[in-house]
């Protein structure tokens, strides 16, 4: 089934066909071929049922009664092609006509079940009435064979299995729509069941992306700004800077492909490997080879889950990032340690040189990091809080459980 296709659309053509318009296409008023094969046969069952008490009941009839009685009978058939529309109108008139026109019977109960299927409650019990009442009418006027007793308790039977088929058919098809809608519903909230899931998959693959890009695209940018403000640097600096940058894009093109790789499913189901607390300091030693004046801090003495780890490690390169990005000659202190209640501490300070201006309005797009890291950190049962110092040094500290 499509994920945007309504249940009933998914119906074979022959299928559609002998289901009744009201369960199709939200109730449409035109009529399906299953209406009309069914109009028909009740058309033909009306004229049948009509005759035989016409048949049964015609010496009673006088001359002028036959005629006024094929004059209600035939308007009460014909009447029944537009009962679907206006049940309870036809089902009254049907009914009347009924008392005194023995054509009229037939159509009289077939409109009867057309109240009883369709129309408000309060109109189902109005014409039960007159149907009560025209089932003591009819043999009054036309005795028939048969004693008033049996005639009046046939004409009250044939009304309550009419009224009782009507009520059950009515019963089943609300149901039926019942079923539909439910369907329709749980089809919609599938659909954003999926909208939820792709989102946060974006949000996952975005978070990704900027975490293990992020740091070398920055490395990239400080040797590309320096080789621009010092194009009369000596050859040799040129040649280092130029195999740094080429370094960090080799390495970029292969986290990149990492990363791609571990947002799909390979044929093993395997994941690249993930950074760990233990690789922190090759991190600040990367940055310290690009120029950055990072001091460092790790003093662990608990065994770390891996989780926590990479969380750890995460909150450096976002810090080492920012301060390398917005206040790239300042100095930079690393702390990671244990506290007292098991947890880990981390804390990236970069420090502001004395006499440096304040820092101006961040770059368009910062701080999309910090709101991933501070989901991540969340998620790790933690709390993050980043921001300027009194004396304008800017700290990001999280705690890990």
């Amino acid at each position: 089934m499509s994920a945007h296709a309504d249940p009933r659309a998914e119906l074979a053509r022959w299928q559609r066909s002998l289901l009744p318009a009201g369960l199709m296409d939200g109730g449409e008023r035109r009529r399906s071929p299953g209406d009309w094969v069914v109009d028909l046969l009740a058309t033909v069952l009306a004229v049948g049922l009509g005759a035989a008490l016409l048949g049964a009941t015609w010496e009673d009839h006088s001359q002028t009664m036959r005629v006024v009685d094929f004059a209600l009978g035939a308007l009460s058939i014909a009447a029944l092609w537009v009962r679907r529309s206006h049940p309870t109108a036809v089902g009254v008139g049907t009914t009347v006509a009924a008392a005194v026109s023995a054509t009229a019977g037939g159509a009289g109960l077939i409109a009867l079940f057309g109240v009883a299927h369709r129309s408000s409650w309060a109109a189902v019990v109005v014409v039960s009435v007159l149907a009560a009442i025209t089932a003591a009418v009819y043999p009054a006027i036309y005795p028939g064979e048969d004693s008033y007793a049996l005639s009046l308790v046939l004409g009250l039977l044939f009304t309550v299995v009419v009224i009782g088929w009507g009520l059950f058919a009515r019963a089943r098809r609300e149901l039926v729509r019942s079923l539909q809608d439910r369907a329709v519903r749980l089809e919609a909230e599938q659909r954003l069941h999926v909208e939820q899931a792709r989102e946060a998959e974006r949000r996952r693959i975005a978070g990704e992306m900027h975490d293990v890009l992020a740091h070398r695209v920055s490395l990239l940018s400080l040797h590309a700004g320096a080789l621009e403000f010092r194009p009369d640097a000596p050859p040799e600096e040129i040649a280092e800077a130029a195999g740094v940058i080429r370094t960090s894009a080799n390495a970029v093109m292969q986290e990149l492909r990492e990363v791609i790789g571990v947002l799909r499913e390979d044929e093993l189901g395997a994941d690249r490997p993930q950074p760990t607390l233990a690789e922190i300091p090759a991190l600040i030693e990367e940055s310290r080879a690009a120029g950055m004046r990072v001091q460092s801090r790790i003093d662990v003495d608990a065994e770390v889950a891996a989780a926590t780890g990479r969380t750890a490690y995460r909150i450096v390169q976002e810090g080492l990032t920012n301060a390398r990005k917005h206040a790239p000659s300042a100095a930079v202190t690393v702390t990671v340690a244990t506290h007292g209640q098991g947890g880990l501490e981390v804390e990236v300070v970069s420090r502001r040189a004395v006499g440096a201006p304040a820092p101006g309005a961040p770059p368009p797009g910062s701080g999309t990091g910090l709101i991933g890291l501070a989901e991540r950190v969340a998620l790790a049962g933690g709390e993050l809080h980043h921001g300027p110092r009194a004396g304008g040094d800017h700290v990001l500290h999280a705690t890990l459980p």
